[in-house]
């Protein structure tokens, strides 16, 4: 179910918001996307409402009886952060999608700098910038810039670059504009990579960025194109990092990113050596820094170890599913390739 479009109308720019249950942060979303200094741009606001059991609809109803004709309702019943977005681009109309949140107030220029950066810039294929907190409650000590993933905030400093295959840096989906053409090379966003088992980590924008730099394509960060994103207060816990991490790691093991998956010396449960080496690593650093009472550095070494914990289980489920060998003939196997690669060495 969608509000009804006039199809011939023309647009610059289509900006997408997806939505769940989040009636209350909605509006200071919208009215930062509508009153935008845009100049001659014209542009649409899809607002994708993702099955929602709160008054959202209402809520966008009411900007549209205020005279936002731009403004536009669609209903995804397909739970999920990429079925929404998905939507949102069938229900678009402009030759450039620009993404943002329901939870984040985006800057007066931002439709016009998106606009301008991929004119400027007609080698890539998307930009994205920085996403900046405003806190609900004061952070913890803990939390860092170091631990700002789980939140996605990103800040990458004030100089612009490239993320392609060089340079794989993931410019999230809160601040991500993209040529509709891409969406026609490389495919829509995957559902096999939102959230699941209750993980609150969804690597569909990362994902979506790997199809486009395996095609040859990139992207470009711009430091002066940012966004103001709300942090709950639920979000700043050390329970909701632990499960992000893990979350991540699970689904980075899906992905398998060639940069995770080199190995130099033999894979134990399809996990590459490295990442056994990196896990020692991490539990030897939490030891030495929860004992020294550096609770930001002790802290940051968990979630690694939480992350390799996510990445383990989801390959172990896999190996378990091939019935290729047991554990014990697993082990042995990689015993040998291990020494084997020693004596080479």
């Amino acid at each position: 179910m969608k509000a009804e479009l006039d199809m011939t109308q023309q647009f610059d720019v289509s900006v997408v918001i997806c939505t769940y249950n989040r009636c209350k942060l909605l509006p200071a979303a919208l009215e930062s996307v509508l009153d935008q200094q845009a100049d001659s741009l014209s542009y649409e606001v899809v607002v994708v409402d993702n099955n929602s059991r709160d008054e959202t609809r209402q809520v966008i109803e009411s900007f549209i009886a205020r005279g936002h004709n731009n403004l536009h309702y669609v209903f995804e019943g397909k739970q999920g952060l990429s079925h929404a977005r998905n939507a949102g681009i069938a229900n678009s109309r402009a030759p450039i999608v620009a993404f943002t949140d329901d939870d984040v107030r985006v800057e007066r220029n931002w439709v016009a700098t998106n606009k301008r950066a991929l004119d400027e810039h007609p080698e890539v294929d998307f930009v994205g910038g920085k996403t900046l907190p405003r806190w609900e409650k004061e952070p913890p000590a803990w939390l860092t810039q170091r631990h700002w993933s789980p939140l996605a905030l990103v800040d990458y400093g004030d100089q612009p670059f490239y993320a392609d295959t060089e340079n794989p840096v993931c410019l999230i989906g809160a601040s991500l504009c993209v040529r509709r053409h891409v969406f026609n090379k490389v495919g829509l966003f995957s559902p096999e990579f939102q959230h699941f088992k209750g993980s609150v980590c969804g690597t569909e924008d990362h994902e979506f960025l790997t199809r486009i730099w395996d095609a040859g394509g990139k992207g470009l960060y711009l430091p002066d194109l940012f966004i103001i994103a709300d942090v709950q207060a639920e979000r700043v816990t050390k329970a909701y990092h632990r499960k992000w991490h893990w979350g991540h790691g699970y689904l980075l093991a899906k992905m398998r990113l060639a940069e995770i998956e080199r190995s130099g010396s033999g894979r134990l449960f399809d996990v590459p050596a490295h990442l056994y080496r990196q896990a020692a690593v991490d539990a030897l650093g939490w030891l030495k820094h929860a004992l020294g009472g550096d609770a930001e550095r002790a802290f940051a070494h968990e979630t690694e170890l939480r992350f390799f914990a996510g990445y383990f289980r989801k390959r172990r489920e896999d190996f378990a599913a091939t019935k290729e060998r047991g554990t014990l003939g697993e082990i042995g196997a990689f015993v040998r390739s291990f020494a084997s690669a020693k004596k080479q060495s």
